[in-house]
C-alpha cells in the first residue's frame, strides 16, 4: 500500500502545528525484520535515493521483490510502517436511531390523542363530541372494526336520508306559497269546466255537369270549452267558438253546453242561449237552465300574476273525445300584445299545451282560481311554412275579461269602445302607384250624423294619420283608434284632391248596430 510522506505526520497536521524535529543522533536503529533484510542485501553505494523514500513498498522496485528502503532528505523513520485509521460512518446506527425516534413520536401522539378523547374537559375544549378512541378504533380485530364502521356508516346514511328535505318539483318551485297540488286544483275546477258545441250554416256553391249552380247551405260543427260563471247557468267562452268569421258562418244557429259526467248526474247536455258577444274582445256569454246544481268557478286577480308562475289549463282539445284534458305550464309573459282576427289584444302568454277545442277554457293559478280564458295558439302558418311554433299559448286576463262579461250581461255590448262612423278599404302600394292615391285607408262610406260625418270626413278621402301617427291600413287605423275611449277627441289627417287636411273628430260610443 502506497503512502506519501505527509501520511506519517497526519496527527501533527490535523492539529494545525509544525511537526517536531527529531535529532538524527537520537534515532534508534530500525528493528523491523523487513528493514534488516533489505539492509543486508543492499550493495555498497546503495541502489540510489528514491524521491521522498519509503519504509516499505512492495511495488516500488527498490530492490527487486520489494523491501525496506531507508528514507532520504534527513527525515528520520519511525518505528515501522503505520497504516492510517479508517473513519467509521455508523450509517446503520443512525438509521436505527431515526426509526426509533419516529416510532416513539407516533406512539406518544396516539397516547395523547387517546387521552384527549377520553378526558371530558379536554374534549369539550377541542370541540369533540365523540370519543377519539372510538374514532380510531384501535381494536386489534380489524375485521370486526371494519364491520362496525360499515354498520355505523349505513346507519348514518339512513338517518340522513330520512331527515333530508325532499327535492321540490318544478310546479312546487313555480307555485305560490301555500299552493294546492295539481290533483287538488283539478278536483276543484273540473266541475266548472264544460264543453261547448256550436252548429253553423255555411253557404257552399253547388256543382253540376254545366258548372257552378246555385249556392246551398251546409251545416258545420265546432267545439270549444266554457267556464261556469254562476250557479244559475251563466257560461263564459270565446266569441270565436260561437261566431265563425273565418268560413263566413257568422253566428251559430244553435249552441249546446255539455257538463262533465264525472261530476254531474242525470242530464248533462243543455241548449244554450247566446246572451251577448264581442268579436274584438273574443268573449261571449251563454245561458243555460240546468236541472242540477252547478259548481261555479272561483275567479282570481290576473294582475297578481308573475312571469314564471305555475298555471294549469283545462279543456277539450280536438273535440269531446278528449273531454276534460289537463295541461300545466308557466306564465311566459304578461301583457303581450297579439293580433287575433284583425284585433289587437293584450294577453297572458303561457307554455301550456293548447289546441283546437281548448278555446274558452279556464287558465288556473296554483290556488285553484281562474285567472284567464284560454283564447288562441300561434301556429306554424303564422310565421311561414318552414316555421315550427310550439309552446306559445295565449289567454285573456281575467281582470279585463270580467269587465267585458259584466257589460255583455248588463248592456248587451261593451261600453266605452270608440267608433268613427265610417267604413273603408286599404290603399296598398300597388293601388297607390296605379291610381295615384297615397297609401292609407280609402273612405268608402260615412254614417250620417256619426262622428266622421260631424268631423267633415267625406267619401273618397284617404286617411293617412291619427294624431300625427301614420296609418297605412285598416288594422293600424283600428289600433290607433282603440287607444282612446268614446268621448275622446283626436286629429284625423286625410288627403283630398292631392291636399292633406287635418280634421278634429270626437269619438262616439260603438254599439253592435254601428257599421264601424
Amino acid at each position: 500500500m502506497l503512502h506519501n510522506e505527509n501520511d506519517f505526520y497526519n496527527d501533527d497536521m490535523n492539529t494545525g502545528r509544525e511537526p517536531d524535529a527529531i535529532p538524527a543522533e537520537t534515532v534508534e536503529p530500525v528493528t523491523d525484520p523487513f528493514a534488516r533484510a533489505a539492509a543486508s542485501q543492499q550493495p555498497a553505494g546503495g541502489y540510489g535515493q528514491p524521491q521522498g523514500g519509503s519504509y516499505y513498498s512492495p511495488r516500488s522496485g527498490y530492490p527487486a521483490g520489494g523491501g525496506y528502503i531507508p528514507p532520504t532528505g534527513g527525515e528520520p523513520p519511525m518505528n515501522g510502517p503505520e497504516v492510517p485509521k479508517k473513519r467509521s460512518s455508523h450509517m446503520g446506527l443512525k438509521a436505527l436511531g431515526v426509526f426509533a425516534a419516529i416510532a416513539f413520536i407516533s406512539y406518544a401522539t396516539i397516547k395523547c390523542y387517546q387521552f384527549a378523547g377520553e378526558n371530558e374537559t379536554v374534549r369539550k375544549f377541542l370541540g369533540k363530541s365523540s370519543s377519539v378512541a372510538e374514532e380510531l378504533n384501535l381494536d386489534s380485530n380489524s375485521s370486526e372494526a371494519e364491520s362496525s364502521a360499515s354498520g355505523n356508516a349505513k346507519t348514518a346514511r339512513s338517518s340522513s336520508e330520512s331527515t333530508a328535505t325532499p327535492m321540490k318539483s318544478w310546479f312546487d318551485l313555480a307555485a305560490r306559497e301555500d299552493a294546492m297540488s295539481i290533483p287538488d286544483i283539478v278536483e276543484k275546477v273540473m266541475p266548472s269546466s264544460v264543453g261547448v258545441a256550436s252548429t253553423f250554416e255555411i253557404e257552399m256553391p253547388s256543382y253540376s255537369l254545366w258548372g257552378y249552380g246555385q249556392t246551398a247551405k251546409q251545416e258545420m260543427n265546432g267545439a270549444g270549452t266554457g267556464i261556469i260563471m254562476s250557479d244559475d247557468g251563466y257560461i263564459i267562452t270565446n266569441a270565436h267558438v260561437i261566431y265563425d268569421s273565418e268560413n263566413g258562418g257568422g253566428l251559430a244557429t244553435s249552441v249546446q253546453v255539455v257538463l262533465n259526467e264525472d261530476y254531474y248526474e242525470g242530464e248533462t247536455q243543455y241548449e244554450a242561449a247566446i246572451v251577448a258577444y264581442d268579436t274584438e274582445e273574443d268573449i261571449a256569454v251563454l245561458k243555460i237552465t240546468p236541472s242540477v246544481e252547478l259548481t261555479a268557478a272561483e275567479f282570481g286577480n290576473s294582475d297578481d300574476l308573475r312571469v314564471g308562475e305555475a298555471v294549469v289549463a283545462i279543456g277539450n282539445p280536438l273535440g269531446f273525445d278528449l273531454f276534460g284534458t289537463v295541461t300545466a305550464g308557466i306564465v311566459s309573459s304578461l301583457d303581450r300584445q297579439v293580433t287575433v282576427n284583425e284585433s289587437s289584444m293584450r294577453l297572458i302568454q303561457t307554455d301550456t299545451a293548447i289546441n283546437n277545442g281548448n278555446s274558452g277554457g279556464p287558465l288556473i293559478n296554483s290556488y285553484g282560481q281562474v285567472i284567464g280564458i284560454n283564447s288562441s295558439k300561434l301556429s306554424s302558418n303564422s310565421y311561414g311554412a318552414q316555421a315550427s311554433v310550439e309552446g306559445l299559448a295565449f289567454a285573456i286576463p281575467m281582470s279585463h275579461a270580467m269587465s267585458v262579461v259584466n257589460d255583455l250581461i248588463n248592456y248587451g255590448y261593451v261600453r266605452g269602445k270608440p267608433a268613427m262612423g265610417l267604413t273603408g278599404v286599404d290603399v296598398t302600394e300597388r293601388i297607390s302607384q296605379a291610381y295615384g292615391f297615397p297609401v292609407g285607408i280609402y273612405v268608402h262610406s260615412v254614417t250620417e250624423g256619426g262622428a266622421a260625418d260631424l268631423a267633415g270626413i267625406r267619401e273618397g278621402d284617404v286617411i293617412i294619420a291619427i294624431n300625427g301617427k301614420t296609418v297605412s291600413n285598416y288594422e293600424e287605423l283600428n289600433a290607433a283608434k282603440d287607444e282612446y275611449r268614446a268621448g275622446d277627441t283626436i286629429t284625423v289627417t286625410v288627403t283630398r284632391s292631392h291636399q292633406d287636411i287635418d280634421l278634429t273628430l270626437t269619438l262616439e260610443e260603438r254599439i253592435p248596430s254601428d257599421t264601424d
